[in-house]
Formats: C-alpha cells, sequence, structure tokens
C-alpha cells in the first residue's frame, strides 16, 4: 500500500515526539530497563522496522539509545567522529530512506565534540592531525563560523557544533536522494544538539530550506 506524503509527515511527527519523550524519561532517571523478552528477539529477527534515523557522533558520552530511552530495533543509528556525510555514511541512510523507510532523519551533535574543536584549529590556528583524521576534518572545515575574538573558546566551540549539524542537515538535503524524498514529501530532517552534562537533547528550529 502506499503511503501519502500527509500519513509521512504524520508519522514522522510521531517519531520525532517519541524521541523527546524517550529523552525526557532519560532525563527524570525513568529510562526503561526491563529485560529484552526472547519473543521480542524472534521479531526483530525476521525484521527491523526502525522509527527513526539518527546519524550522530561516536563520542563515546552519546549513545542515542540511551538518551533517547530507544528499545532494540527502533533507531537505525550511524555513528562517525563529527557526525559527518561521507559517501559511505550517505550509503547507509539511503539504505535507511529507501528500505528501511523511516520517515525521520535526525541529525545529532553534542556539546564539546572533539571533531569540531580539532577542525577550528585546523582552520584557525593551521593545526595539523594525523592524515586520516585530517581527512575527517576536511568534511567539518568549509562551513566553520569566522572566528570572533569577542567569544570565548567553549561559545565559538558551541556555535561551531550547531553550525556543523546545520551543515550536515544541508548536504542531505541538497543530495539528489534528499531532494527527490522531500519533493514526495517522504522525509523530514531536523538537527539536534545534546548536551552533556544535562543529558539535554535541543531540537534546532529548522533553517528556511529545510
Amino acid at each position: 500500500m502506499e503511503t501519502s506524503s500527509d500519513d509521512t509527515r504524520s508519522s514522522a511527527d510521531d517519531a520525532l515526539a517519541r524521541l523527546i519523550e524517550g529523552n525526557q524519561r532519560f532525563l527524570r532517571g525513568e529510562a526503561r530497563s526491563a529485560a529484552v523478552r526472547r519473543e521480542t528477539l524472534a521479531e526483530l529477527a525476521k525484521a527491523q522496522r526502525p522509527y527513526a534515523t539518527i546519524l550522530g557522533c561516536s563520542d563515546s558520552r552519546v549513545p542515542p539509545e540511551w538518551i533517547f530511552d530507544a528499545g532494540l530495533g527502533e533507531l537505525f543509528v550511524v555513528r562517525v567522529a563529527g557526525n559527518i556525510l561521507s559517501p559511505e555514511i550517505a550509503g547507509s541512510l539511503q539504505y535507511a530512506g529507501s528500505h528501511l523507510q523511516t520517515p525521520l532523519f535526525v541529525v545529532l551533535g553534542h556539546e564539546g565534540c572533539g571533531a569540531v574543536a580539532a577542525a577550528l584549529a585546523s582552520k584557525h590556528e593551521g593545526e595539523q592531525f594525523r592524515s586520516r583524521v585530517q581527512l575527517l576534518l576536511v568534511s567539518i572545515v568549509p562551513n566553520l563560523p569566522d572566528f570572533d575574538e569577542l567569544l570565548t573558546h567553549e561559545e565559538q566551540l558551541s556555535h561551531a557544533v550547531e553550525s556543523n549539524v546545520r551543515w550536515t542537515v544541508r548536504q542531505i538535503l541538497d543530495s539528489p536522494e534528499g531532494q527527490a524524498r522531500v519533493a514526495e514529501g517522504r522525509m523530514k530532517i531536523v538537527g539536534a544538539i545534546y548536551e552533556i552534562e544535562t543529558g539535554r537533547v535541543r531540537f534546532l528550529p529548522p533553517d528556511e530550506r529545510t
């Protein structure tokens, strides 16, 4: 049965509400911790039906399943340092959209991101890192904000983290697959920032283009 664009938007909004509710449970210390039933594992062995796709950072302090209080099979998670977009990452996202048909995509950055901090040092201070790390930073540097001497280092990093999330969102939307799915009304994508000290996920208001 075909899914209408209105149904997709409704599903995406429902998925976003589930993420927000899960993060609120996490903040209250009421996360679900019951053991997974054998019947649940048997059902998951047949197929996966995640309600959202998360592109997040590899940082060990930012596990999406924990901070959104999600169970097995509920989230399709792709993690890479700096939550960047690469051909390999794009392939995973395309799989999530075309095969798993998750209506909601979230680009999840986090405060104090080491990859973004390294990109800032590379851009503004000329610092060089190991070759593979430097290649990763090339994906972050182009859209970093200009250096502002009036801001503290922490404020600069916070602005850069948000800018990097928005940059990844725009790259996904500008891809042929992203443009096609948005035109069909089959995808909603949002950016978000995880606050490590508080555990809160802050969803970003959309740019005009998103």
